[in-house]
């Protein structure tokens, strides 16, 4: 198909200039060398071979189009005269007018506006929510000022009791009570001892009140006792 194309086109036309427009926007790249201004033809010396850079030679694009891509761009050059081929090389707005009738640019076209027009509709719906957005805000700095304060005393206070609560029956702590319970019912039945030999309790009293004291002692001794053991071991 190429071949027959190019092949009219090249008995067909008169031969083009050899310098490219100066007023030319297309880079160097897109005019070939600068002795040829038209698109490149099979010779009769290059065996009926394309006069074009393999894919290969060409430096990486960022953009790839596909083969069924290519062949349309094709399809709508091959029937324009080298006249048309070589305006839309110099003029650029032959060139814009024939880049946005292309399908594929109509499609790039078409996702732009669709994309844009749903960017804005979700500015919009932004916008919308702004004032509620503030009215929140404003709410969750009353909490923050009020209830919440209030709360972290509470939690504060809480806290506080759970330590209390900790501290007094840490095991330390039981020690140290049980040791000063063992002390003072010591102390007490000294106490009552020394008024039975003061003459100041008879002896019916003074049994029943000793032995219960000294009974309170050795148990509250014993809890003790374990309960070091315990620790220690």
């Amino acid at each position: 198909m190429f071949k027959s194309f190019w092949g009219s086109q090249e008995q067909q036309a008169q031969p083009l200039p050899q310098e490219i427009p100066t007023n030319s926007w297309y880079p160097p790249s897109l005019h070939g060398s600068p002795s040829s201004s038209r698109p490149a033809t099979p010779s009769s010396s290059s065996s009926n071979s394309f006069n074009v850079q393999r894919p290969t030679d060409r430096p990486q694009s960022p953009s790839h189009i596909s083969p069924s891509e290519a062949a349309g761009i094709i399809v709508q050059l091959k029937d324009k005269s080298v006249d048309d081929l070589r305006k839309l090389l110099s003029d650029k707005d032959a060139y814009q007018q024939f880049l946005l009738s292309l399908d594929q640019v109509k499609i790039q076209n078409n996702l732009r506006d669709e994309l844009r027009k749903e960017t804005l509709q979700l500015a919009r719906e932004n916008l919308e929510k702004e004032p509620r957005i503030m009215e929140l805000q404003n709410q969750c700095r009353i909490i923050r000022t009020t209830e919440l304060a209030a709360a972290q005393e509470k939690m504060h206070e809480l806290e506080r009791k759970k330590e209390e609560t900790l501290k007094f029956y840490s095991p330390a702590s039981l020690l140290h009570r049980l040791q000063e319970g063992m002390d003072k019912t010591d102390e007490e039945s000294e106490a009552l001892h020394r008024k039975l030999l003061d003459r100041e309790i008879d002896l019916g009293a003074f049994l029943p009140k000793y032995k219960k004291l000294r009974n309170t002692y050795h148990r509250r001794a014993l809890t003790h006792l374990a309960a070091k053991t315990s620790l220690i071991g």
